[in-house]
């Protein structure tokens, strides 16, 4: 009775503790300090952030990279993610040249025949060996006929041999389009090159809209080509619409597109197929018309078909360096570019890009996500990083050729840039002096937008950022 009467009380207490109010517990009071308000980005990287929410920007990647007077990032934005540069590639190559040759360096071409001159006549062949030099000019070739009239030269017994064979493999580089390798701006790359391997074409439009176009011919004259000509006549104003399809050695070039209404014939640029032939053929209408006869034919040298001893004519030279640098970066073309960069590897009988990236190795640039498969930025599959765009700028502006590379880009208010476009790229790069006196170097490049204008306005007002800096 007792035990049963203890263990009740227990119970009835355990009972009373569980339902007493609970009391809060005590709370231990700190001082709360009102959250710190964070540091805003300097305005060019609020510019970049916002970028995206701008119309005919909205999907675009944009990379950009500032660099102070040693070299160190000053503001950064995407800027160790590989983009398309488009033709701001060409500094690269450009810049390699300079440094690895010297800007007086200069290109050479040989004028050599199978046998010697005797009694005002060549028995055998005349050859234009080509080194690589992307100058070459039919004025040049009509020089070399005088100096041949002058010494005496009356009769050549066989042929003449354009010989293109210094750089190996195709013409045009792997990645270029079907729609680049026909056109002017994306002409062939040979070891023997005249007038760019270029040549403008006349088209006369129609009288109605749609009306089929008249090809009224070339000049130069292309060799070995039979035409077909599908351009359609558009409205006035319309602009080039017309696309040439050739390709390497191709017997045949189509003319495709439309050509804006007009009294006057309309001119297009073409890429030549054969650029061996095209020298050999137009050196040998030279001489006729000069006086000296020939009685072979124009060819180009087969591949590895050797070519027997020759005797040296005479040895023609390019232009400096220098001068061939300051027109790739005047007007941005990519045959002069890839001659240069294919002689960067055939220098050491190696890729271009090996020799590049070894020479910028050794000056302390790395590359990282760099892809080159050209030297002239056409490809859409060459790759680099903004940084290491912006770095090639500082070591190339700052290196023993640095005044000489900094002059020949162009030059606009304090502003030493180099530009690429192509359709939905667009990419700047150099040097820029800002309003305190500071040099800095810099790359941009911005890729998939869909309004051109869009991405020209992001460019100037990041250019007036930095000057204001």
């Amino acid at each position: 009775m007792v035990k049963n009467a203890i263990l009740l009380l227990l119970a009835s207490a355990v009972v009373a503790l569980l339902l007493r109010p609970s009391q809060p517990l005590p709370v231990k009071h700190e001082a709360v300090t009102a959250p710190a308000t964070a540091e805003l980005p300097p305005p060019l990287l609020q510019l970049l952030r916002s970028a995206a929410q701008k119309p005919g920007l909205e999907a675009a990647a944009i990379g950009f990279c500032l660099l102070d007077e040693q070299g160190q990032v000053m503001l950064e934005h995407a800027a160790r993610t590989a983009f398309i540069p488009a033709s701001s590639l060409k500094t690269l190559t450009t810049a390699t040249a300079l440094e690895r040759w010297g800007p007086e360096h200069r290109i050479e071409t040989h004028l050599l025949s199978t046998t010697p001159i005797a009694a005002g006549q060549i028995a055998g062949d005349v050859i234009l060996r080509g080194g690589g030099d992307p100058m070459l000019s039919l004025t040049d070739l009509q020089s070399w006929a005088q100096t041949l009239k002058r010494q005496g030269l009356q009769h050549i017994g066989g042929q003449i041999i354009g010989d293109g064979r210094h750089f190996r493999g195709s013409i045009f580089a792997d990645f270029w389009g079907w729609g680049d390798i026909g056109n002017g701006y994306g002409s062939p790359v040979c070891g023997l090159n005249l007038e760019h391997n270029r040549y403008t074409a006349g088209l006369l439009p129609g009288s109605a809209l749609g009306a089929r176009t008249r090809l009224l011919g070339t000049d130069p004259e292309v060799p070995g080509v039979r035409w077909i000509n599908e351009t359609l006549t558009d409205k006035p104003e319309s602009g080039d619409g017309v696309v040439i399809h050739a390709g390497e050695q191709s017997g045949v070039i189509f003319l495709r597109g439309t050509v804006p209404m007009g009294s006057e014939a309309f001119e297009v640029m073409g890429a030549v197929p054969d650029p061996p032939l095209f020298a050999a053929h137009h050196f040998r209408q030279i001489l006729i018309a000069a006086g000296i006869t020939v009685a072979g034919q124009a060819v180009a040298a087969v591949p590895d078909l050797p070519i027997p001893d020759t005797s040296l004519l005479f040895t023609h030279r390019s232009p400096p360096l220098k001068e061939i640098v300051t027109s790739i970066h005047a007007t941005s073309d990519n045959h002069e570019t890839e001659c240069l960069y294919r002689l960067l590897g055939a220098e050491k009988g190696e890729s271009p890009e090996q020799t590049i990236r070894q020479h910028w190795q050794s000056r302390g640039l790395t590359f990282q996500g760099l892809r080159l498969e050209d030297g002239c930025g056409l490809a859409r599959a060459d790759f680099i990083t903004p940084h290491d765009l912006a770095k090639l700028q500082h070591l190339a502006s700052s290196g023993v050729q640095g005044r000489v590379y900094l002059e020949s880009l162009l030059s606009r208010e304090g502003l030493r840039w180099k530009g690429g476009a192509m359709s939905g790229v667009r990419s700047t790069t150099g040097q820029i002096t800002t309003r305190t006196g500071r040099k800095l170097c810099f790359a941009l490049i911005i890729n998939h937008f869909t309004d051109s204008r869009a991405a020209q306005a992001l460019r100037d007002e990041i250019l007036q950022g930095m000057a204001d800096l």
